[in-house]
């Protein structure tokens, strides 16, 4: 059985990320999305438990869909779901350089390959730190994001900017 792994800090997860998970779940298997604590990013919007829920809502049409939070190295988890490939989105060719340099890592300490799935132009420019900013300030994000993640973020700045 082959898995795929795609880790993410996903805070929120967006249309670009869900294009990235069923685009692999034709390629695999099984698909298993790991929402990340990343400490090298600033505090999180929303924590584990809430992106586990936005993810798991947000892919329930994609039946070969497993999603599990993490907060240790990537590689120890491609270990324990028994991951046959990373996946990771790439939007523009600056993603790129920073992913390699992730993906050799990881091959070196793991020997897992990374697989890089690229957007396509109509997601390209979405990035989680960007729909934060717009939601913030009251901007209109369903266009980018699934429905549920859109009523979710409302929420959290209801009342204006913090």
């Amino acid at each position: 059985m082959t898995v795929g792994l795609i880790p993410g800090s996903f805070d929120p997860f967006h249309n670009g990320h869900l294009e990235v998970v069923e685009r692999a779940s034709l390629i695999f298997d099984e698909i298993v999305v790991a929402a990340i604590r990343n400490p090298q990013k600033s505090q999180s919007l929303f924590d584990l438990e809430e992106r586990r829920d936005m993810i798991a809502e947000s892919c329930a049409h994609i039946a070969n869909v497993r999603i599990v939070s993490i907060s240790t190295l990537l590689v120890n988890v491609a270990r324990d779901v028994k991951a046959t490939a990373i996946v990771k989105g790439l939007r523009a060719v600056s993603d790129f350089e920073s992913e390699l340099q992730m993906a050799q890592m990881n091959r070196s300490l793991s020997g897992v390959e990374t697989l890089f799935i690229p957007s396509s132009s109509s997601h390209s420019f979405i990035a989680s730190r960007l729909l934060r900013e717009v939601a913030r300030y009251g901007g209109d994000v369903r266009p980018f994001v699934p429905a549920s993640v859109a009523e979710l973020l409302m929420k959290k700045f209801e009342g204006g900017p913090e």
